[in-house]
């Protein structure tokens, strides 16, 4: 894997993708044999026709599901037998990094650099991670006294519904299926329609490994149609939702509608970057907040797109962040040299385009970007983008863009900064640049977010739990902590019969 000497476009020429579902163990069409087109925003070209799941395809899946939970095939394994089976899985997709990482980058249009480096090992890495976590997740007992003794287990949920976004399909897949098997749950993923095709290997090569019939399955089709479906279904006992802040309400009132289903939002996020004057390096954290912005062409929902800088060194740090841009001009995904790539689609790229207009039109000044790029290629892509005189009532400092806009808005006081950072509806990751120690714990303290990084950005672990707060959603990924989700409570409780010295009786 990594092989900076394979020719890419060669290699794309040559794979082949299978759009079929994957239900019961085994690849199959939709059941009325809709389809849609699966189209490469690297060049607008179909790559194959994915099955259009419908509520009768979810219900099969959600009853080969049930079926393998019940019967245990999967749930009643001993932790260290899932465990085995899991680190196989995370192995299989090293073994097929190759073909998964040009899977993603034709399918969602990342750099395959980044694919290769960043995408196929963490998915493998976050597998395997709960695969070792497994065995080491101990139960309690409660300190309830001398005539009686309480247990507190952990046991899985049953049939756990994951629907994950096309901004990293395989890493977001990753962070669902690794606690939900380990625990020993039965999944039903839908992966977006906008790029569901690594999900459907994933379920393959989860079988490989030795995951049982029905443990594991996928159903590709429109979010209206199959996701609507799966978080209605009266015999889904938790759903795992990333995705909009605005479909994520929807998850909330079909939990309602149906059966009360648990469900854990991770939603979108407008993260604030806070550059105080008493930074000592400025012009790395202007490096910092372009290459997490423009990474994955700014589709990342914990991207710090609004970067909130001291007035006394805005111009000083502005003027660094607009050098940095050429940089992340974008280039051929195949190309490993490229560092951004392509939009997901053409209906995305218009939505970043609109927002671009909106922020000239309400004022911000553009100092970088704002059009579309590569335009003879046929794909979808769109120049890195930099506003200064951003003001935090505008609609591209209130609303996820899900593109590589940045903007740049000026604060005066450490009060200030908090007040215009937290005053968002959003609450997912944020940053804080400062020498002080006593300024970086008050303000990282002050700040409504899930996660706050000190005079870095984007720096994780699979060991630290991501999630957020207010309309950021609810719940936690990676991290022990994500075994909460998946896993419910009991308490068994033991009489110890005896007299009052303890004796046996009788």
């Amino acid at each position: 894997m990594n092989d900076i000497a394979i020719d890419w476009h060669a290699r794309a020429a040559l794979q082949g993708h299978d759009g079929r579902a994957f239900i019961g163990g085994r690849r199959v069409a939709a059941r009325d044999g809709g389809t849609f087109d699966c189209t490469s925003p690297l060049n607008g070209r179909v790559l194959t026709q994915v099955a259009r799941c419908q509520a009768a395809d979810v219900d099969l899946a959600v009853q080969a599901a049930r079926a393998a939970f019940e019967d245990g095939r999967w749930a009643r394994q001993s932790p260290a037998a899932r465990k085995r089976v899991l680190q196989r899985f995370a192995e299989g997709i090293l073994g097929a990094g190759d073909e998964l990482a040009l899977t993603e980058t034709l399918d969602m249009g990342k750099p395959i650099r980044h694919s290769l480096g960043v995408d196929v090992p963490a998915t493998a890495r976050c597998i395997a991670w709960y695969a070792e976590a497994v065995d080491k997740v101990y139960g309690e007992i409660a300190p309830t006294g001398p005539d009686a003794v309480a247990l507190i287990t952990r046991e899985p949920v049953g049939v756990v519904a994951a629907i994950v976004p096309w901004n990293y399909p395989m890493i977001m897949s990753a962070w669902k299926l690794g606690p939900a098997l380990a625990a020993g749950n039965s999944v039903v993923l839908k992966p977006s329609e906008k790029s569901p095709l690594s999900a459907l290997r994933l379920a393959e090569l989860a079988m490989e490994a030795g995951l049982p019939e029905g443990v594991f399955n996928v159903v590709p089709g429109h979010g209206t149609e199959a996701g609507e479906a799966l978080a209605l279904h009266m015999d889904v006992d938790a759903l795992g939702f990333t995705g909009s802040t605005r479909v994520g309400r929807r998850m909330l009132e079909y939990a309602g509608r149906s059966n009360l289903k648990r469900v854990f939002n991770e939603l979108g996020g407008k993260s604030a970057f806070v550059v105080f004057p008493d930074s000592d390096d400025l012009p790395r954290a202007a490096r910092t907040v372009a290459a997490s912005v423009f990474f994955n062409q700014g589709e990342s929902c914990n991207a710090p797109t609004r970067v909130l800088v001291h007035e006394s060194v805005a111009a000083e740090f502005t003027a660094e962040v607009v050098r940095q841009a050429p940089s992340f001009q974008p280039g051929d995904p195949l190309d490993t040299a490229t560092e951004m790539g392509a939009i997901v689609d053409r209906s995305q790229l218009e939505t970043v385009l609109s927002y671009v207009q909106a922020g000239e039109d309400e004022g911000a000044r553009l100092l970088a970007g704002g059009h579309a790029a590569r335009v003879d290629s046929g794909g979808c892509f769109v120049e890195p983008t930099v506003f200064d005189g951003v003001e935090n009532h505008m609609r591209i400092a209130r609303e996820e863009i899900f593109g590589p806009v940045l903007g740049v808005i000026r604060f005066n006081t450490e009060r200030d900064a908090i007040a215009i950072a937290n005053d968002s509806p959003y609450g997912l990751q944020a940053s804080v640049w400062t020498s002080h120690i006593d300024r970086a714990h008050r303000v990282a303290r002050a700040l409504r977010a899930g996660t706050v990084h000190v005079n870095q950005y984007d720096e994780d672990d699979i060991t630290v739990p991501f999630g957020g707060v207010k309309q950021s959603g609810n719940g936690r990924d990676k991290s022990l902590h994500a075994f909460d989700k998946y896993t419910d409570l009991k308490t068994t409780w033991f009489r110890i019969e005896g007299d009052a010295a303890g004796n046996p009786t009788g």
